[in-house]
This record gives C-alpha cells, structure tokens and sequence, in this order.
C-alpha cells in the first residue's frame, strides 16, 4: 500500500487530510506535538477504513525529530510516498507586542518543519513508484497579509517560497505543491465572537467558512494531479478577489 506523513494531523485540517488519504487507500503516519490521545483517535479512524496507521508524537521544528517521524513511517509502511506539511502555530498580536521569541517559534514550526519533514523524506519519496509529491498547507494570509499575525502571515509566504523552490530542486522525481486556505472551521477560528465572525463573512463571497475536508479534497487533487508541479490552489471561497 502507498503511505503518507501527515504533520500536524491530530486535528482540523490536519485530521481531514489523513482520513481522505485512508479513505483513498493510503496508510497514514499521523504526527502530533502534545495530544497523543487526539493522534490514537484519528489513528483508529484511518485503521477503521481499512488502512494501516502509527500515531507518532514529533516537534517536527526539530530536524532529528522530523527524521525519526519519517524514519517510523517507512519502516511501518515499508517506505513514504506522499508528504502532507500541515503543522503550524498562529498568535494575534500587533507588531509592537511582539515577542522576538514568539515570531521565532511560529517560523520554527510553519517553515522549518516543512522543511525539516521533507528533507528527511526526500530519499523515500524519490524511491518511491506511486507519483510521490510534497504538499505545504500555507493559507490565504501569504498573500494579504495581516496586521495582528505578521509572523503567521510572514511564515506562510515563506512556505510557498519553499515549494517553489523544492518544485524546482526535485522535479521530475517528485512533485511539491501548496494549498492556500482562507478561514476554515477549525479550532482556531472556534473562539471567533459574533462580531469577529459577521466581519469575516462579509468579505467571503460564498458566505461561509470552509469545512477541513474542502482543504483535504484539495490536498488530495495535488497529490493526483500529476502534471502541476510548483503550484498554489487557493481555497478561500473567492475571499481573496475583495
């Protein structure tokens, strides 16, 4: 069976995406930071439609932690074909506020990672026979930005530098792409008062927040897709045409 990493995959997007890669006859490695128990249910889900899973705890801003995610996949699936980027962190604070710290730790986790993750995958992928690809999950603040996140936003538009780049560096052997969410309903947007919600849906043509599997049927069109290479599929609800 093909298989996949998939960071950052103990909830939300992340969670969509590992159960539309099982629900298309994948085996999954579903990666968490700190809720192991999130990680084992979304584990049993992917076993539940009928592939194999490991739920594997990883800071992968940590490059020897990214290796052993990587590591621990192939050798429970006997290799890696497709890598999902998906962890990330946001924080909503005005420049001025913002703690050198905190704007390190966002591209930690939102850029490095995904690099981290992806070179430790490289040989696997390369190795592979089932069309292998990389796919970063950025958002639509790589594009706008965001005065209240300028890490977020910062972090996001470096990512879709590093998918070109990637697409450049491993092209034909495998494919790098990018998807480029606005808002999702997510924990993240959970806590959204009636006021922050009304304010955000006037600027979204469709009039309503994307589901995470939406983000997931975009995922999972990349890594089919096999002429796209160096790309990003904006999924924002034509939010990004205000």
């Amino acid at each position: 069976m093909p298989a996949a990493v998939v960071t950052g995959s103990s909830r939300g997007i992340g969670r969509a995406i590992a159960l539309r890669f099982a629900a298309d006859g994948y085996d999954v490695a579903v990666n968490y930071h700190t809720n192991e128990a999130k990680a084992e249910e979304v584990a049993d889900a992917v076993r539940e439609r009928g592939q194999e899973a490991v739920a594997v705890g990883a800071d992968v801003a940590d490059p020897e932690a990214a290796a052993r995610l990587v590591d621990r996949a192939a050798d429970a699936f006997g290799g890696v074909d497709h890598v999902v980027n998906n962890a990330g962190i946001d924080q909503h604070v005005y420049t001025e506020n913002l703690d050198p710290a905190d704007f390190d730790r966002v591209m930690d986790v939102n850029v490095n990672s995904a690099f981290n993750v992806t070179k430790a995958a490289l040989p696997h992928l390369r190795d592979s026979d089932d069309d292998p690809s990389a796919t970063a999950v950025s958002s639509i603040l790589a594009h706008t930005g965001a005065p209240i996140e300028v890490h977020y936003a910062a972090s996001k538009g470096a990512l879709l530098s590093l998918v070109r780049s990637h697409a450049e560096d491993f092209a034909p052997d495998v494919r790098v792409n990018a998807v480029a969410p606005g808002h999702v309903e997510t924990d993240m947007t959970a806590d959204r008062s009636p006021d922050e919600k009304r304010e955000e849906l006037a600027d979204i043509p469709l009039d309503r927040y994307g589901r995470p599997e939406e983000i997931a049927d975009a995922v999972a069109y990349l890594r089919d897709a096999s002429f796209v290479t160096g790309e990003t599929l904006n999924v924002n609800g034509g939010e990004e045409m205000r």
